[in-house]
């Protein structure tokens, strides 16, 4: 069989990445449990807002689900691109994860009304590259751990993490495209989170959201 063209590759990868990221593991797990995600909190599908349920397992459910399927989407473009120049496999790699993050933000299963990406922001990126992902990782625990503000963690993580990378030379350019793609949205997805933290509303890690 001969070998497909970058441009047939790439379309692939940013179809199946947005088809694996479409998949709303937080409606389908509350769904099953008799439960309309939407109807709950804030109407959004991420873990977060599924454990406003009371369901630890749901919420855990979904908090893999939609960690899992952004790492999928990038290792499968990995494996499946083995014998591919490396500049490729990384492009290939790079779209899928943020096709997964866009389908999971706009899945087109639920009228385009997804989650706010934050799970699949870090699965995604310790598919690609482990070290960014740990560069993550530690900037939403240090800012959650002086704040007590799970959002601010995810802002202050989307915010810092590609700069970090790039001044410590640990990601090749299509990744760090990836992480400041996902960035920006998890900024846009954020914007009520944003408004509430300027005005010192936004609810501490333990503390439950007003309604």
């Amino acid at each position: 069989m001969p070998a497909l063209p970058d441009a047939a590759i790439y379309a692939l990868a940013l179809i199946g990445g947005y088809l694996l990221g479409s998949i709303p593991f937080g409606y389908i797990s509350a769904k099953a449990a008799g439960i309309d995600i939407r109807t709950v909190g804030s109407g959004n599908i991420g873990a977060t807002n599924v454990l406003r349920t009371g369901r630890k397992d749901l919420a855990a459910i979904t908090f893999i689900g939609d960690t899992g399927k952004g790492a999928l989407a990038v290792g499968l473009a990995f494996v499946l691109l083995l014998k591919a120049d490396i500049q490729t496999r990384q492009t290939a790699m790079a779209l899928a994860g943020a096709a997964a993050f866009l389908g999971h933000l706009f899945p087109m299963w639920l009228k385009f009304k997804g989650g706010k990406g934050v799970a699949t922001f870090f699965g995604t990126l310790f598919a690609a590259c482990w070290p960014m992902g740990l560069i993550a990782a530690t900037l939403w625990l240090l800012t959650a751990f002086i704040f007590r503000i799970s959002s601010l963690g995810a802002l202050v993580a989307a915010a810092l993490v590609v700069p970090v990378a790039f001044l410590l030379h640990v990601a090749p350019y299509p990744f760090l495209g990836m992480a400041l793609f996902m960035a920006v949205l998890i900024y846009i997805r954020h914007h009520e989170n944003i408004r509430r933290l300027l005005k010192g509303e936004e609810p501490k890690i333990g503390k439950k959201k007003e309604a």
